[in-house]
């Protein structure tokens, strides 16, 4: 899920602490949130040479919006039905779309087609801008808790893809019908040690490689999902699956059944939080909001078509029997090497991915204490290790401390909870409606200065009651999924 984006989220994460001048260290907060920050401001907007087209800006999407949710739409689907599912997809890809629009008009304030006082390069600043504090306060508390969201998700993920690669070699080995059960827990703590070491790294700014391998990655696998569900269909000669989905015992479970696969499906489609990022790249002319507008609707066209095919191709393969994550149910055996190798892209996706979403986090919190105590030598002061045959490390005690405690934590939390469809549907339905639909809603409006009676307010108004209501029954589906998935 959700990479391509190293420019976008860990430019904020940067620098970290890594010096002794407390004063050049603005918590993340506050850097974000100053009217006069540079990412805002004309001067420094015009400073930075804008040299990216359509093809670039949607490359960016694409990349950012295939990843792991794409794993669980199968099981999606299964839930839903054959009408449905592809409807609730469409849905989705709308409301996407809609955002899309929404925030084209909000990268320049106060006026969105001349500005000119500023550029709103990140989706903060818009709420800022726009909103004013007091909602930029709420939105930052929201985009904090996706990072967050983010790093138990791929614990989880990481976890049950080392361990599929494990049970596919041995069912390889001892046949089919062959035993083959193993922990999830192990695996989570060694993702876990692994991102204790690569946490103490400062920051990527300069290693845009690793975009480049999450981005070959992600659609390695979710190629590969795609693949050996056609092929299983066209083996099976027959297109599994039925127009109410899968059976429930009782209605009430089944309504539960189709609240937690809205929230996986609301994990897998969101772009809004780096949409004004990618905008913010564009040359013009021609306007940025006229190329951002076609730029969103090939991209949300691709995506939906790469949902719809991992989400159809596997429910036609496996019917009622679609596991909840397409590459470790175990659906495919075989050829086990193809399934192996398309787990382990899973896992180095994510290593990967956990990072870009931690960064900016860690900033957030290690620049507020470099503000907060300015004469610590524990937190500003940095040794430098310099291992035999290897170049010399900077290691410092504030941020070994911090974020192996925040490493710690999110893998205890995964290790508690570990739970793959019911975490991703808490996970997408918690800030879907917030990031998605209400901010980008709030900031047209008051952008184009719209009064509350006018037809347009009205109808913007109902379809963000209606998306809150969807998305409050996704949320508590979910979470009751967890909840029965722990205490059963």
């Amino acid at each position: 899920m959700k990479l391509g984006i190293i420019r976008y989220y860990t430019v904020q994460a940067m620098p970290l602490v890594v010096d002794e001048d407390a004063d050049s260290h603005m918590p993340f907060l506050e850097a974000n949130y100053a009217s006069s920050s540079s990412s805002s401001s004309p001067s420094s907007s015009t400073a930075l040479k804008r040299t990216g087209n359509e093809w670039t800006a949607l490359a960016h999407i694409v990349t950012a919006v295939i990843g792991s949710g794409v794993l669980s739409l199968a099981w999606s689907m299964a839930q839903l039905g054959w009408i449905a599912g592809p409807l609730t997809m469409l849905s989705f890809a709308c409301v996407t779309l809609t955002s899309a629009f929404l925030l084209c008009n909000c990268y320049l304030s106060p006026d969105s087609d001349t500005g000119p006082d500023n550029r709103n390069a990140s989706y903060l600043d818009a709420v800022l801008n726009i909103l004013g504090e007091r909602n930029v306060w709420f939105c930052g508390i929201i985009v904090r808790i996706n990072f967050i969201k983010v790093a138990i998700v791929y614990t989880i993920t990481s976890a049950i893809s080392i361990r599929a690669i494990q049970k596919s070699n041995c069912y390889h080995d001892q046949g089919h019908d062959a035993t083959c059960q193993y922990g999830s827990t192990i695996y989570m703590v060694i993702f876990g040690l692994i991102q204790v070491i690569v946490s103490q790294i400062p920051d990527f700014q300069n290693m845009k490689w690793l975009s480049v391998v999450a981005a070959v990655m992600s659609f390695t696998y979710s190629i590969i999902g795609s693949a050996l569900g056609l092929a299983k269909v066209i083996e099976n000669g027959e297109i599994k699956g039925s127009i109410t989905g899968l059976p429930s015992s009782t209605a009430a479970e089944k309504l539960w059944l189709v609240a937690q696969a809205l929230g996986d499906i609301a994990f897998a489609f969101p772009f809004s939080l780096i949409f004004l990022e990618i905008q913010d790249t564009l040359k013009a002319p021609p306007p940025e909001k006229i190329t951002m507008k076609k730029v969103s609707i090939m991209a949300v066209c691709i995506t939906t078509f790469f949902n719809l095919c991992c989400g159809g191709f596997g429910y036609a393969a496996f019917g009622n029997s679609t596991p909840g994550n397409l590459l470790t149910g175990f659906g495919f055996y075989e050829p086990y090497w193809l399934v192996d190798f398309a787990n382990a892209c899973v896992v180095l996706h994510l290593v990967g991915g956990y990072q870009i979403f931690s960064q900016p986090l860690f900033a957030d919190i290690e620049r507020w204490f470099a503000r907060k105590f300015p004469e610590s030598k524990f937190i500003h002061k940095n040794h430098t290790l310099k291992p035999l045959l290897m170049l010399p490390l900077k290691l410092n005690f504030m941020r070994l401390a911090f974020r192996t405690a925040y490493v710690a934590l999110i893998t205890g939390i995964a290790v508690l909870f570990p739970y793959f469809n019911q975490v991703v549907g808490v996970s997408g339905a918690i800030t879907f409606w917030p990031v998605v639909v209400y901010f980008p809603v709030e900031m047209y409006l008051t952008q184009k200065k719209t009064e509350s009676w006018k037809p347009k307010a009205i109808v913007l108004r109902v379809y963000t009651m209606v998306c809150l209501i969807v998305i409050l029954y996704a949320f508590v589906g979910s979470i009751r999924g967890v909840i029965v998935a722990r205490f059963s």
